[in-house]
């Protein structure tokens, strides 16, 4: 497992965001998914966000991405969606008419922590520090 770090931490912080399309509006084609990409892209930097992997359907998005400690994800995941809706409806005009109000995403999404670790194996080794144990020592 490859860790990121910064000046004063190392971690490993991901994360599976799914954003949906207002009211599930059917309006993402792959030429949308892709423009939608290069804008997540250019404004996760600034956020110290780290693009992994991305795919689509036709009314919402699965993101995984890597964030910092001082990643400050809600004000991102503002700023992605108002910048991206602008443009989207900008450059794509004709999807305006597929759209409730004019409103490109739902105000809601999912996210979600992930790694490599589940939580009960995570909980397991936190019980155990401190203990002596039989076939090794610490």
């Amino acid at each position: 497992m490859k860790l990121d770090n910064n000046n004063h931490s190392v971690f490993m912080m991901r994360y599976h965001l799914i954003m949906c399309v207002k009211f599930r509006n059917k309006v993402i084609d792959d030429k949308i998914s892709s423009r939608l990409k290069e804008i997540f892209e250019k404004i996760a930097p600034t956020y110290n966000i780290t693009l992994e992997e991305w795919n689509h359907d036709i009314d919402h998005v699965h993101i995984l991405f890597r964030g910092q400690p001082n990643t400050e994800i809600s004000k991102f995941i503002n700023a992605y969606k108002s910048a991206s809706s602008r443009l989207i409806k900008k450059e794509f005009p004709q999807i305006r008419k597929s759209l409730w109000k004019e409103m490109f995403w739902s105000q809601s999404f999912c996210l979600l922590t992930t790694g490599g670790a589940t939580v009960d194996i995570i909980k397991q080794y936190i019980q155990s520090q401190g203990k002596k144990d039989d076939k090794q020592s610490h």
